[in-house]
């Protein structure tokens, strides 16, 4: 079994994607950075925002984030889709722990808690946490073709199925996942502080391999 950063893609002789799909890099971080905050809605931007040091704006944290080694966020889990020379949509997925870690609320905000405890529910697939493609080149099937890399990733790590979590008013992004098998397992309230958005619960669809 080959790993391409921390993702596993199974039996080397045939590998889960090929170009224009590719693994990214850290020269990949500002394309993720906007990537991920189109799939967010926003919210990535406004918590980059609240993170930010004096001297950073909040783009400059995202990039940094997309660039580490570590972290859910981080270009080593990440597959980009390239297309006219520059990086046009990304998958963000891992696997997930076959439990829950008990002690990961003490100290979460409390917009995160309702997001933590659909993805506890998810334990042990395989996580999308990002699908993200810029809007001038969706509805050429790269979200697709994405989906259908993430299962090839979950077979390689032998995860019992797939999940992703979306907002309720993100229509468009369920239609595509509903296409592709995903199904409503469960919800939770939103808590939006400050940050503007149309969604009133996140959703929890999970897809059996």
């Amino acid at each position: 079994m080959a790993t391409i950063g921390r993702i596993s893609t199974g039996n080397p002789r045939r590998p889960p994607f090929l170009p224009p799909y590719r693994a990214a890099t850290p020269a990949d971080a500002e394309a993720m950075a906007e990537l991920v905050n189109y799939a967010g809605e926003g919210l990535p931007l406004y918590l980059w925002t609240n993170m930010a040091e004096p001297e950073q704006s909040p783009w400059d944290v995202g990039r940094r984030r997309a660039s580490r080694d570590i972290g859910a966020f981080s270009y080593r889990n990440t597959i980009v889709r390239e297309a006219d020379g520059r990086v046009v949509a990304c998958l963000v997925g891992y696997p997930l722990a076959d439990e829950p870690a008990p002690s990961v609320y003490d100290d979460l905000p409390a917009m995160f808690v309702p997001l933590q405890q659909l993805e506890d529910l998810a334990a042990g697939t395989w996580y999308v946490n990002v699908l993200a493609v810029y809007p001038d080149y969706r509805g050429k099937g790269y979200g697709s073709d994405l989906l259908r890399i993430a299962e090839r990733l979950a077979g390689g790590s032998r995860r019992n199925g797939l999940s992703i979590i979306v907002s309720d008013a993100n229509i468009g992004a369920r239609r595509l996942y509903e296409r592709c098998g995903y199904r409503e397992r469960a919800k939770r309230g939103m808590v939006k502080d400050s940050w503007d958005n149309a969604g009133k619960k996140w959703i929890l669809l999970m897809k059996s391999r």
